[in-house]
């Protein structure tokens, strides 16, 4: 038997595989408060314009109401056999309400209507999204200000290259962040316009009024063109390279996090609520939950992938391809989302071990740029001539198997002799990060100051930067501070 909801143009139903193929109400399910939104919005409408009597639109609102009840409550049954979300919730209302429900159609196509839903559920999802980003930066940046004075190795290459401090690495994915939600943002503007009304590609010889439809579903305007509205999947394949590149920057953290949790770093403990054990080595703390969210970005990019890929060959208008769309972006809106919520609840648990930190940052030479520094402002020597004198320092105290700071007066001044005792002022790695006090700069100061910042921005609330504090040498956590 033909299906009923569109099979006048059909004598026999769907073969088995064919309605395998075609049915997407096992992941569409999830778009019924839109769908039922839009058809509220849809029905209001009509009745306005005169194009359904307002008994008609009172009992498809009233109807609509039930289904959603139903849906949220669970006991709704999904038909296969009715293909999608907007079939079945139809199929559904004409049950409750009989022939009223048929009318709830006219002027729109399931073109039109699965872009409205699908585009609400984005816009939603933006919203979550960049709610949790806020969320993870706040978490981030109290963290920065309780570290501002903690000193760790900045790597290059993953080698020590100058010390930092652990609130100014934190920071630097508060801005990464930042710029995340800035995009997911961005493209929620141009989301924002309302393709119902559209029908199935050339707009509806109904007096309609799709100012009055977008307004109520808080969209800024109807799109333009009928073509593009019902054909356009630009605003998921842009939230998904927002989520791409979002969820690259949590794989980078989660990576660190893996590499500072290590036996050979031991910069930070992740709490047990983030770690797992070993089957086996009952001494494992395996950082699973990083790893989790640093593999993510595969599932993520795949998507963004996927639907390209599906996209790039369409002719317009709406062609079957794109169904294609919804499950892959419903699973990478889901994974970052996941991934958000796992990285802010390690951030809140992480213990760092301070004095490991400050031990590893002060190995290596690590402050060999710092004297190439006082080279040039304390003696006038040009740039490239002291990084060539620092190299020589470097090479001597590798020959006498000790730090910068083990050389002695003498040392230096065989290297060059307009070197004097100033140049030990320079040589420790707290001297090192309270110098770089240039705007965007390591130094404690400087790391406060940008932590009050981002509160005030986050929170919507004035902050002051807090006061330096003298930490003392040892320890771990929160403790060790005066």
């Amino acid at each position: 038997m033909s299906n009923k909801m569109w099979g006048g143009r059909f004598a026999s139903g769907p073969d088995a595989i064919m309605e395998e193929i075609n049915a997407s109400i096992g992941f569409d399910q999830r778009l019924f408060r839109q769908d039922i939104a839009g058809s509220i919005a849809h029905a209001t409408m009509l009745a306005e314009t005169g194009i359904l009597t307002q008994q008609d639109r009172d009992s498809i609102i009233a109807g609509l109401a039930e289904v959603l009840e139903e849906i949220e409550g669970g006991s709704f049954t999904f038909s296969r056999a009715l293909e999608d979300i907007h079939m079945n919730v139809e199929s559904r209302l004409r049950e409750k309400i009989g022939d009223a429900a048929g009318r709830l159609h006219t002027a729109r196509s399931r073109n039109d209507q699965v872009a409205t839903d699908f585009k609400l559920y984005v816009r939603d999802s933006i919203d979550t999204l960049v709610a949790q980003i806020r969320t993870l930066q706040l978490s981030l940046v109290n963290r920065a200000e309780q570290e501002a004075e903690t000193i760790m190795p900045g790597f290059t290459h993953l080698q020590n290259a100058q010390p930092v401090t652990f609130g100014h690495h934190l920071l630097a994915y508060v801005e990464m962040l930042g710029r995340d939600a800035g995009r997911l943002l961005d493209g929620r503007k141009r989301l924002n316009e309302s393709p119902l009304g559209s029908a199935a590609l050339a707009g509806t010889p109904y007096p309609i009024d799709r100012q009055m439809t977008a307004e109520q579903l808080g969209f800024d305007r109807p799109t333009a063109n009928s073509l593009d509205a019902v054909s356009d999947r630009d605003f998921i394949l842009e939230t998904l390279a927002a989520a791409s590149i979002c969820a690259m920057h949590l794989s980078r953290f989660a990576e660190e996090m893996v590499i500072w949790s290590s036996a050979q770093f031991g910069f930070v403990r992740l709490s047990d609520k983030f770690t797992t054990g070993s089957s086996i080595m009952p001494q494992k703390r395996n950082p699973d939950a990083a790893e989790l969210v640093r593999a993510k970005i595969g599932r993520i990019l795949g998507a963004l992938t996927s639907l390209l890929v599906v996209m790039k060959g369409l002719p317009l208008a709406y062609s079957k391809d794109m169904q294609e769309d919804k499950e892959v972006a419903f699973d990478a809106l889901d994974a970052l989302s996941l991934s958000l919520a796992a990285m802010t609840g390690m951030v809140g648990d992480m213990v760092p071990h301070r004095e490991r930190m400050r031990a590893s940052a002060a190995a290596g030479f690590s402050t060999a740029t710092d004297i190439a520094d006082w080279l040039v402002r304390e003696i006038n020597i040009p740039f490239r001539d002291a990084h060539h004198i620092t190299g020589q320092i470097v090479a001597l105290a590798e020959q006498k198997n000790c730090g910068l700071e083990g050389l002695t007066i003498e040392d230096f001044k065989s290297i060059d002799d307009r070197i004097d005792s100033r140049i030990h002022k320079v040589l420790t790695v707290e001297a090192s990060v309270a110098s770089r006090q240039s705007y965007g700069g390591t130094a404690p100061a400087n790391v406060l100051a940008q932590a009050a910042r981002w509160k005030s921005e986050l929170t919507g609330e004035p902050h002051e930067p807090r006061s330096l504090t003298k930490r003392k040498r040892g320890g771990h956590g929160d403790g060790g501070v005066e």
